[in-house]
């Protein structure tokens, strides 16, 4: 199944919201914005499309009203995300942690576009594994341009056969959070600041 949302953030009015299939968007405050499933998603062969737009002068917050279970489907273990973000106002994203189940292979790339009085966050929680669980993997790839000039090119793996996998002792959690301007904040990660602006932090465990 295919699940697409748009959401566009302009000034001084509510976000317009698209969506269609099995993910689903409410305003739940005048600036913030739950993403809802309405069926079970992501599970093998599914993809979720999210691209959200914030205009010059708005503010956009996004969150999820529950975790994400990523299960296998009947053919394939592969699902994919897509997140595509153009920024020239304030966006804030942080949805619930996705926890990759079984055998899953789930698949996140995210395309941030900024303007230079654009401002972001975005933080991205990952478990690999139910209790008990280990055999999953995660991949997930940031491309992020301010005005056209490369920010960030950013890429991690967990679970499964990643590079980090070992059966002594491999991270099967990961917290990453990418702040622009900001060049600092108080993290449990490994803080990095960026050449461009911005900074990047990123923790790496067992458990969430």
């Amino acid at each position: 199944m295919r699940s697409d949302i748009l959401i566009v953030a302009c000034p001084n009015r509510p976000p317009r919201i698209e969506c269609g299939g099995a993910l689903a968007a409410r305003r739940t405050e005048p600036d913030t914005v739950h993403l809802v499933s309405a069926a079970a998603t992501p599970l093998g062969g599914d993809s979720v499309a999210v691209r959200i737009v914030v205009e010059p002068g708005a503010r956009l917050r996004v969150r999820s009203a529950a975790g994400t279970v990523v299960l296998p489907g009947a053919a394939t273990a592969e699902s994919h995300a897509r997140w595509d973000l153009e920024v020239a106002g304030d966006l804030d994203v942080d949805p619930q942690p996705t926890i990759v189940a079984s055998h899953s292979r789930h698949l996140t790339s995210t395309s941030l576009r900024l303007t230079e009085t654009g401002s972001v966050r975005v933080r991205e929680r990952i478990q690999i594994g139910r209790t008990g669980e280990r055999q999953g993997f995660w991949s997930s790839c940031l491309h992020a341009d301010v005005d056209g000039r490369p920010l960030l090119r950013h890429r991690i793996e967990l679970g499964a056969g990643a590079v980090a996998d070992d059966q002594l002792d491999t991270p099967l959690a990961c917290v990453s959070e990418l702040r622009y301007p900001a060049t600092t904040f108080d993290t449990e990660g490994t803080l990095l600041q960026l050449a461009a602006g911005g900074c990047l932090a990123t923790w790496q465990g067992h458990r969430l």
